[in-house]
């Protein structure tokens, strides 16, 4: 019960720090230099699991101690579930489901996501920016982000990433205006 009564509140807790700065009307990025995306996204060639690497540290995540992940599956009317799962302290699993949607054409790279009920949905703002800034070739490594860099994550689809992918991946990070000293390496 209280796993799941956790999982509840990390769920509600993650729209709510979404929503809430995307509400809130500051930027949080340099005057002069709007967030880039990548040109384009497969969503089909994106579903799988992702490990998270690294993170700006936040609320929502802050009792996550280790093996942080995401799986993403493709639901028949296009939208996209998501299902976050974290180690606790005790060494218990929690997960949070949630769904997210594309925003503009079928390639873009910014999507919403929320992890509210459903069937408060239709309310614009249970719905946070999930947009992929960074993405290799091969899908294996992204970096996820929103308009005011205030959230941050790296996901990789192994548990560990090439020391000299992550420095190159970090250098454009830092070329995108993010201060990467508040970056955090999540244990898996």
């Amino acid at each position: 019960m209280k796993a799941n009564l956790f999982a509840l509140l990390f769920s509600l807790c993650s729209l709510t720090a979404l929503a809430g700065d995307a509400a809130s009307g500051s930027t949080g990025q340099p005057a002069d230099k709007a967030l880039s995306t990548i040109p384009e996204l497969d969503v089909p060639r994106y579903m799988g699991t992702w490990y998270e690497i690294a993170k700006f540290p936040n609320w929502f995540q802050r009792k996550c101690v280790s093996g942080t992940k995401a799986e993403y599956s493709l639901n028949s009317d296009g939208t996209v579930k998501v299902i976050n799962r974290c180690k606790l302290d005790s060494g218990e699993m929690i997960e949070a489901i949630g769904a997210a949607k594309q925003i503009g054409p079928a390639s873009s790279p910014k999507l919403k996501v929320r992890f509210a009920p459903g069937w408060i949905s239709f309310l614009p703002f249970v719905w946070g920016d999930y947009w992929v800034i960074d993405l290799d070739t091969r899908y294996q490594i992204v970096a996820v982000s929103e308009p005011k860099r205030e959230y941050l994550w790296i996901l990789s689809r192994k548990p560990s990433i090439d020391p000299v992918e992550y420095k190159n991946l970090l250098a454009r990070l830092a070329k995108q205006g993010f201060d990467l000293s508040k970056l955090e390496v999540t244990k898996q």
